[in-house]
């Protein structure tokens, strides 16, 4: 991998990133696990790569450029998905409970 596809990754992965933010902007949570999964392969491409790849000082800025977005963009994806996920767990643990519930004592006639 050259200095090149290194950076073209990272900018790959940026991109991925915004989709992800719009996929969650729009609750569409299928949308942002496929995209999830499309990042993961980028970033262990990358990861494969780092040894074999010296930046220079233009490549290294844009690198740092490209994950403060990318960080952001993260920040902003869990803001979004924090409270899915607690509506989630409490929908999933009052489902068990009416389980264990209903296991104890029946089902109410």
């Amino acid at each position: 991998m050259t200095s090149r596809d290194v950076i073209q990754t990272y900018e790959a992965i940026l991109d991925v990133t915004a989709r992800m933010l719009d996929a969650a902007r729009n609750s569409d949570w299928d949308l942002l696990v496929e995209r999830e999964q499309e990042c993961r392969m980028l970033v262990e491409r990358l990861v494969a790569a780092r040894a074999e790849v010296d930046l220079d000082d233009d490549a290294r800025k844009r690198k740092a450029e490209i994950i403060r977005k990318v960080l952001s963009d993260d920040a902003a994806i869990r803001d979004l998905t924090q409270p899915w996920l607690a509506r989630l767990q409490h929908m999933m643990t009052s489902t068990g409970r009416e389980r264990q519930l209903h296991a104890a004592y029946g089902r109410p006639d």
